[in-house]
C-alpha cells in the first residue's frame, strides 16, 4: 500500500469517527459538566449586563416622568419623553458632546502613535525614563487635578479667551493633555511587532522618516488606532468632572453636564426625559463600536505580544 493510499485511508476514517461522534448523543450529566454550566453562566450574564438597558428604555417610553413609574417594563409606549426633547436644548448639547469627542478621539491617535512610534523605533536619552514616567502620571487620575486646572484656564482666559474657561476648545485641550500614557503604552506594544526591516527597506528605497511613518507603519498599526479612537471617543464621549468644571453657559454643555441638570433637583427631577436622552445618546457609541469591531479585538491582543 502506497503512502498516498494510506494517508486517503487515514482520511477517511477520521472523518467517518468525526461523523459517528457529532450523531452521538451526551448524557445530561456529561452535558451539565461539559458545557451547560457555560450556557448558564452566560445566560446569566446576558440578563445582568442588558437588564439595566431594558429597564432605562422601558423608563424612556413611560409617561410619567419618574423610575418608580417604570417598575413595570414597558407598562406604557409612548414617544412623548423623546418628542420633548426637541423643546430642550439636547440637540446643542448632542452637537457640542459630537465634535468635542471627535477632535479628541483624533489628537489622542495622532499625538499618542507619533510618540509611540518614537519610542519604539528611536533609543536616545530617557527612552525609559519617559515611558515610566508616563505610566506613574497615569496613576493619577485627571479629575484629581480639576482645581489646578480651574485656576489656571481662569487665568489663562485673561490672555487668551478662547483658552480660558466657558470654552470647548479649552476642554478639548485639558483631555488631549492627559491622552498620552496608557495610550502610548498601547500602542508602544503594537508598533514593536512591525518588523524594523520594513523601515530599514524603506530608508534603502530613499523614504525619510516621515513617509515611513505616514505611508508604512500607520496602515499597518490600523487596528491599535481604532482601538485608542475608539476608548478616547467613549471617555470623553461620557465625561462630567472637567467639563461641568469649564463649560460654565447652557448653550457649551455636553451631554453628561446638561442631562445631569434634569435630575440634579429632586422635586423637579424628570428622569422620563433623562431615560431618552440617554437612549439617544448611546447610539453614536454603539454605531462606531460596530463599526470598528472588526479591529478591537486584534488591536488589544497583539500589542501584548511583544512589549
Amino acid at each position: 500500500m502506497t503512502t498516498e493510499t494510506t494517508t486517503r485511508t487515514r482520511t477517511t476514517l477520521s472523518a467517518e469517527e468525526i461523523a459517528r461522534l457529532s450523531h452521538h448523543r451526551m448524557s445530561p450529566r456529561r452535558y451539565l459538566s461539559e458545557l451547560g454550566w457555560r450556557h448558564v453562566v452566560g445566560v446569566i450574564a446576558v440578563v445582568y449586563a442588558a437588564f439595566p438597558l431594558v429597564y432605562v428604555l422601558s423608563a424612556s417610553l413611560a409617561e410619567r416622568g419618574t423610575l418608580t413609574g417604570s417598575n413595570r417594563l414597558f407598562a406604557q409606549v409612548r414617544p412623548r419623553n423623546y418628542e420633548a426633547l426637541a423643546s430642550t436644548r439636547y440637540w446643542e448639547w448632542f452637537t457640542n458632546t459630537l465634535f468635542i469627542a471627535s477632535v479628541t478621539s483624533v489628537g489622542t491617535v495622532l499625538m499618542g502613535a507619533a510618540a509611540a512610534y518614537a519610542f519604539s523605533r528611536f533609543r536616545f536619552t530617557g527612552r525609559r525614563i519617559g515611558l515610566t514616567s508616563l505610566l506613574i502620571l497615569q496613576m493619577f487620575p485627571q479629575m484629581l487635578a480639576f482645581v489646578a486646572i480651574f485656576l489656571l484656564l481662569l487665568g489663562l482666559g485673561q490672555v487668551v479667551p478662547v483658552l480660558g474657561l466657558n470654552s470647548r476648545i479649552a476642554l478639548i485641550c485639558v483631555y488631549l493633555g492627559g491622552a498620552l500614557g496608557v495610550n502610548t503604552f498601547l500602542m508602544y506594544g503594537f508598533f514593536n511587532t512591525v518588523p524594523k526591516e520594513l523601515d530599514e527597506a524603506a530608508k534603502i528605497d530613499g523614504a525619510s522618516h516621515a513617509q515611513i511613518y505616514w505611508t508604512i507603519i500607520l496602515r499597518l498599526v490600523a487596528p491599535i488606532l481604532a482601538v485608542v479612537a475608539l476608548l478616547s471617543f467613549i471617555g470623553t464621549f461620557g465625561e462630567f468632572i472637567i467639563a461641568r468644571i469649564i463649560l460654565q453657559s447652557e448653550g457649551n454643555w455636553t451631554l453628561s453636564v446638561g442631562l445631569y441638570q434634569w435630575v440634579s433637583n429632586e422635586l423637579e427631577a424628570n428622569w422620563g426625559q433623562f431615560a431618552a436622552g440617554a437612549v439617544l445618546a448611546a447610539i453614536p457609541v454603539l454605531l462606531l463600536f460596530l463599526f470598528l469591531q472588526k479591529y478591537i479585538v486584534g488591536g488589544l491582543t497583539a500589542g501584548s505580544v511583544k512589549g
